[in-house]
């Protein structure tokens, strides 16, 4: 029978000094404290802050475990497997409880994870950004150095299959207006329906974005601003997708869409995004660009011109000031250049 971990973050928001930035989590270690596990050349730890390095507001977990997870517990508890549930408010109380998926030692040194293990993962959401939390806390893990690639690493990828995850949404409504990843994915949301795909579900394998920020992207991110009236703020930045240039950065943009799933295909009643898919291996990508025509009676119109590519890859390079941006719903400014590559199948969630 399996042991499962369910883990919950002590922290409702995935920012700079939050549960899997780096910093303190409602009154756990501060990121001095936290131990190294990034598999770099010089053994620095990458805390994977965004360019801003800005605060937010903690909004601490309780001590007493939520509803769904006591519920999901009781069901796994019910078909024999041993449960543990843990609040983590550090990285490093998330690095514990990831080292339970590492597999044995290896030749070459490596922190590896394990493909028969017995230890199966549950993370309890409020937001994207806390399953994100979690995810970029295993890349960190596992990823190795580029100048320790091992030769059983696939040729498209620059880390392992990282081990499944089960996720426990804890805010049903998310599942409506506001669609969260789960939903988008169609995971189940009851709690017994998760641990039943956490017992007998398969791995369903999904596209990872890293980026070097020192971050992920399971979902998409959304670059750009509006003003206190909500009309949206101009903005320049060359945008280049594999080979193809979407903008040079001497034009404005009102958007620009990096999609892996399909989170940020819209803006308003623009369609930014036509397919996204996070199983095919690329990232979608589309720039708003706002542009003055004339009517055959010589007056002036403004209309939004979509521009799409499709690719391995992205970057944005800003040319002036700082670009406010969401990123798997957690918020960011960008003040130079960021460049998102695609990671085919790295990582996967238990599904029925």
């Amino acid at each position: 029978m399996y042991d499962v971990v369910l883990l919950t973050l002590g922290s409702e928001r995935d920012a700079p000094g939050g549960c899997g930035s780096g910093g303190a989590c409602c009154g756990g270690a501060t990121g001095a404290d936290t131990a190294p596990t990034s598999q770099t050349d010089t053994g620095q730890t990458d805390t994977g802050q965004t360019s801003a390095g800005q605060t937010d507001t903690e909004q601490c977990a309780t001590e007493r475990p939520r509803v769904p997870v006591l519920a999901c517990a009781d069901a796994l508890n019910a078909r024999g497997a041993r449960v543990e549930a843990v609040t983590a408010r550090s990285d490093a109380e998330i690095d514990a409880v990831l080292a339970r998926l590492d597999g044995p030692p290896r030749p070459d040194g490596l922190t590896w994870p394990d493909p028969d293990s017995k230890t199966r993962l549950v993370i309890a959401t409020a937001s994207d950004g806390q399953l994100r939390a979690v995810l970029r806390r295993l890349v960190k893990r596992y990823a190795p150095a580029p100048s320790k690639r091992p030769a059983d690493l696939p040729g498209n990828r620059t880390l392992p299959d990282l081990p499944p995850v089960a996720v426990l949404p804890l805010d049903p409504a998310r599942a409506g207006t506001h669609r969260d990843l789960a939903a988008q994915l169609g995971l189940p949301r009851d709690p017994a329906a998760v641990a039943a795909a956490v017992l007998d579900g398969t791995p369903r394998r999904l596209d990872l974005l890293r980026n070097d920020g020192g971050s992920v992207t399971l979902d998409g991110a959304l670059l750009g601003a509006a003003d206190d009236a909500g009309r949206p703020l101009h903005w320049r930045a060359r945008v280049e997708v594999d080979d193809t240039i979407l903008t040079d950065g001497a034009e404005p943009l009102l958007a620009c869409a990096v999609g892996n799933a399909g989170g940020y295909t819209t803006l308003d009643d623009v369609t930014l995004l036509t397919a996204p898919d996070p199983a095919d291996g690329q990232v979608e990508v589309a720039v708003a660009v706002p542009v003055v025509v004339r009517s055959a009676w010589g007056r002036k119109r403004v209309r939004l011109e979509v521009r799409r590519a499709r690719g391995r890859a992205v970057s944005v390079l800003p040319r002036e000031g700082k670009v406010p941006y969401l990123d798997d719903g957690v918020e960011g400014e960008l003040t130079r250049k960021r460049s998102w590559w695609i990671e085919p199948g790295a990582w996967a969630v238990w599904s029925i």
